[in-house]
């Protein structure tokens, strides 16, 4: 059996010779920076559903704990941003609508915060906004119901609509501009429901209130295959996942989206469920661990591709 033994003085004589190499690289032009790139879509297999997930938008946003722990100290917020090895001067927001195609239809969960972000996903992903046969709205802010309407006209045009009666009762009465201008014109193509009704087989609604209203996420299930679609029920991996009980700017009802949390971040653990969340780490899909009193977000890796 031949050893090679690596000694400091191998490594030196292999540096010597590197300006050597150098002089033969440098007459060849260097390769041009292309930038930054995230691919805009991730798709896989839920039994016979095919689920896609859409990178509708991405953006830094400074100061986070002016929006995640506002019930907690400066001290406390640097120290749980440190052990997650995340700054605490800046975070990166993602906004990640979903396509479940289920065979028979092609059913969109939220459409991100313009017509031009979610139209460019879809055409990554291979699709059309005319294709889209129901939209599911989880809630009512901006950053989902921001891509239903371009200067008046629906960008879905062949789409019937799907959100929850509490939801669109407490928009309608409160006057909002967003909602009148986006969701309020497509009311007569919208059904309105509540917790533990189907949008269609194996898409049933989940009440999560406490982000907004009426606030809901949804149970995806195909050929005994579970998943959830969490929407806005935890807002960043750590900083809401992670410490549930931390207050969120976001979160009308600041007890009752707790409550919330802790509860489904509590069936995802206990049943190993996978879940796609709004505004997780692209490509948005993972699982959930307790820890300590908390919890920890588990990123999918192949476990979709098996």
């Amino acid at each position: 059996m031949t050893k090679t033994m690596l000694t400091r003085r191998t490594v030196l004589a292999s540096a010597a010779a590197l300006p050597l190499a150098g002089a033969f690289s440098a007459a060849r032009a260097a390769a041009p920076m292309l930038g930054a790139s995230t691919p805009p879509y991730n798709r896989f297999n839920l039994g016979s559903f095919e689920i896609t997930t859409l990178l509708a938008a991405t953006r830094t946003v400074p100061d986070p704990h002016k929006i995640f722990g506002l019930n907690t100290s400066e001290e406390e917020f640097a120290a749980a941003s440190l052990a997650a090895n995340l700054p605490t001067d800046k975070a990166q927001f993602f906004f990640t609508p979903t396509l479940v195609n289920t065979g028979a239809e092609l059913v969109l969960f939220d459409t991100g915060l313009n017509p031009d972000g979610i139209t460019a996903a879809l055409s990554a992903a291979g699709y059309t906004a005319d294709q889209v046969d129901v939209v599911v709205i989880t809630h009512m802010h901006g950053d989902h119901i921001g891509g239903l309407m371009a200067d008046g006209t629906p960008t879905f045009a062949n789409a019937r609509y799907v959100t929850g009666a509490t939801e669109f009762d407490a928009w309608s009465a409160a006057g909002n501009a967003g909602f009148d201008s986006k969701m309020k014109p497509l009311a007569e193509k919208t059904t309105l429901l509540n917790p533990e009704a189907s949008v269609v087989s194996g898409i049933t609604a989940i009440g999560a209130f406490g982000h907004t209203p009426g606030h809901m996420t949804y149970m995806l299930e195909s050929d005994g295959k579970p998943l959830l679609l969490g929407a806005d029920f935890a807002n960043h991996y750590v900083w809401s996942l992670a410490y549930p009980d931390w207050e969120v700017k976001f979160d009308q009802d600041k007890t009752a989206a707790a409550a919330t949390r802790r509860k489904l971040l509590g069936m995802l653990a206990a049943d190993k469920l996978p879940f796609i969340g709004y505004h997780m780490p692209w490509p948005a899909l993972g699982y959930v661990d307790t820890r300590g009193d908390g919890f920890h977000y588990v990123p999918s890796s192949y476990q979709m591709m098996l």
